[in-house]
């Protein structure tokens, strides 16, 4: 295993984010719940079993950068601080939601904290992230866009243009994005040897002269590890750079996704041996940091912000009919990327 991170509250960091982790696993196991109860209405993806990966991306950014994210998005709202009550209220089609209700699961968006979506075509983020770093860059500013996707996106059109603007731009100091591909093995139901020629997908950076790398994205501490390093570098060179996290998914696809016919059960239980909570909890009783009590305790914690995100989505108001055109377009002061809101 990697090594602690630094400083002298590195248990706390620990322990900060193994309570982070549970939040997201119990939240998704709560959403996927009421999806069943039918309270949730459209898709539900959901990100249980890829917990380190956002959470350690998440953890070495600083509070001016931006990310964006794909449609399994809960994970990465909750990790950067959005209120769970207003993300479950958004599930349920509240108006005390994060988007007012009109956006959903696969639709998050929190702009306050730099979370720019939450989209629901695969791969249609890819080229916002990519103008969004350039835009950071153009107005002399060494804040960083991360973008997460997963294996299956690579797979798209929007994917190869995006990343090829990111490449030449990157040789002019001018995209300052990281690209963080969430390989959870599976898209949908078809596996990565199944869809991709070569499986080493951090690889494909190469063609566009972009800085790549793999890391394991079951173990929060190796995924922080290599974050922070290629985030620093980013900020420093305006460069964009590329990490393929290597995890798992142990949700289905998506909440129609009941019998999974595509992976035998075996293989989801060997991936579970190293469930990226269990590693850190691991890590945690061998540093004497966490016991049985504690787990608990947290647990405990845990569950009652989930229950009370609940009872607070259940209690909203629906959506008013009469703003179902509001907040359609933003003027251009709205926009955070650019200092006085008008461009150049």
């Amino acid at each position: 295993m990697a090594d602690e991170p630094q400083g002298a509250n590195s248990l706390e960091t620990l322990l900060g984010w193994y309570r982070q982790m549970v939040l997201v696993r119990r939240f998704e196991e709560q959403a996927e719940r009421s999806f069943r109860r039918g309270k949730i209405g459209g898709y539900l993806h959901l990100y249980s079993g890829e917990e380190a990966v956002a959470t350690g991306f998440l953890a070495a950014l600083r509070e001016d950068d931006i990310l964006f994210a794909s449609y399994r998005d809960h994970a990465h709202a909750l990790l950067r601080g959005t209120d769970p009550r207003a993300i479950m209220a958004e599930l349920y089609g509240k108006r005390t939601g994060v988007c007012k209700g009109k956006g959903g699961s696969m639709h998050l968006f929190d702009v306050a904290r730099g979370f720019y979506g939450g989209y629901g075509i695969v791969g249609g983020h890819i080229p916002l992230a990519v103008g969004a770093a350039y835009a950071l860059r153009y107005h002399d500013s060494d804040r960083v866009c991360l973008c997460f996707f997963g294996d299956g996106a690579m797979n798209s059109g929007a994917f190869h243009e995006s990343v090829n603007l990111a490449g030449l731009w990157g040789h002019e100091g001018q995209c300052s994005v990281v690209f963080i591909v969430e390989n959870n093995q599976y898209a949908m139901g078809t596996s990565v040897p199944k869809s991709s020629a070569a499986t080493n997908l951090a690889r494909r950076f190469d063609a566009y002269d972009i800085p790549n790398e793999q890391c394991d994205g079951m173990d929060v501490v190796t995924v922080y590890d290599v974050a922070r390093r290629i985030i620093d570098e980013t900020r420093r060179t305006g460069r964009a750079h590329a990490v393929e996290a290597i995890t798992y998914r142990f949700a289905a696809h998506g909440a129609a996704d009941l019998f999974q016919p595509y992976r035998p059960k075996q293989e989801v239980e060997r991936w579970r041996e190293r469930d990226p909570l269990l590693l850190l909890e691991q890590r945690l009783r061998a540093k004497g940091a966490l016991d049985e009590a504690k787990i608990d305790a947290i647990a405990a914690e845990v569950d009652q912000a989930v229950a009370d995100a609940v009872s607070f989505a259940e209690a909203s108001p629906e959506p008013c009919p009469a703003e179902l055109f509001d907040d359609i377009y933003g003027g251009p002061a709205a926009s955070p990327l650019v200092p006085d809101g008008r461009p150049s």
